[in-house]
């Protein structure tokens, strides 16, 4: 904390520096989400949910691994229980097929084990569909209360700074997914469980930019003859520590879960990761420049 007590960085002087980072990253993130797409979870495009008891002690991972041909899919597999597994596919064998396949294999890769099918479930698309559709009306009432919540305890200029870092941030870490699926060694799908990461990015995100903000409004009452941009500036500088620190020790934390939390949670804690990063950056470059922008654009207006 001591490295940033006298923290006086030039961050409001060279936003452009700023404006050019997010700009690439954000036109990257939206290509290749027009391009590639997103690799949607069972969640979102329906399938067959599998319990298989009698398993002994597999690996889920070995599980998926050896199951990823035969299904001709992704499958999530995940333990249940103390004996069990938990298949999901989105595979296009019937739901008689697919647990034969399952139960076939597993016999044949793994010496000894007689898996039994103990239930099976269907994700129909028009569940899938709906999941889908609830999920994006959560992250854009996310985005619409929270600018509700910044306008009324600051006014609209912090509002419009706080859910461009946020629209910033979502569709950068989005872009990831999309841009990296297939690339990287583990799943990358969109599931209920990312959805849940996406809204804590939100949260963390906000939260980050509300203490920046509380400084500005802070530092502007005591300074009321200071230029804004210096004002802002300060106040980036002064809450600097805290940010880090914050970050850091929430990284620390994200970071241990992406390695030792199983291949289940990877594509969660990897999209926490990224926006942990992410949000701590848009807090510094990308909300307060868009408030020190519109503040401008209304002082010349005014003139």
């Amino acid at each position: 904390m001591r490295i940033f007590e006298e923290a006086s960085y030039s961050f409001i002087p060279n936003r452009r520096v700023g404006y050019i980072i997010s700009g690439i990253l954000l036109l990257l993130s939206v290509g290749s989400l027009v391009t590639r797409g997103l690799q949607m979870g069972i969640d979102f495009r329906g399938g067959i949910e599998i319990v298989v008891e009698n398993v002994g002690e597999l690996e889920a991972t070995d599980v998926r691994a050896a199951l990823a041909a035969p299904l001709g899919s992704d499958p999530e597999v995940k333990t249940f229980g103390e004996t069990g597994l938990l298949v999901r596919t989105s595979t296009e064998l019937g739901t008689s097929e697919a647990e034969e396949m399952v139960t076939s294999t597993i016999e044949s890769q793994f010496a000894g084990v007689q898996p039994k099918i103990v239930k099976t479930d269907n994700v129909g698309p028009r569940f899938a569909e709906e999941l889908k559709r609830g999920a994006l009306y959560a992250v854009m009432g996310a985005l619409a209360i929270i600018f509700l919540y910044i306008l009324v305890r600051f006014e609209w200029r912090y509002s419009m700074g706080a859910v461009a870092a946020l629209v910033h941030d979502v569709t950068i870490v989005l872009g990831l997914f999309s841009l990296l699926a297939g690339l990287v060694p583990f799943s990358l799908q969109l599931d209920q469980a990312v959805i849940a990461a996406f809204l804590t990015i939100v949260g963390y995100s906000l939260n980050d930019t509300v203490v920046v903000f509380d400084r500005v409004r802070e530092v502007s009452n005591m300074l009321k003859t200071e230029k804004f941009d210096v004002i802002v500036n300060r106040s980036i500088n002064n809450t600097l520590s805290r940010t880090v620190v914050t970050s850091t020790t929430t990284l620390i934390v994200v970071t241990i879960l992406f390695f030792f939390g199983g291949e289940v949670l990877k594509g969660f804690s990897f999209a926490l990761i990224v926006g942990v990063m992410i949000g701590t950056y848009s807090s510094i470059f990308v909300a307060s420049p868009v408030l020190v922008e519109l503040r401008h654009r209304v002082e010349k207006a005014a003139a």
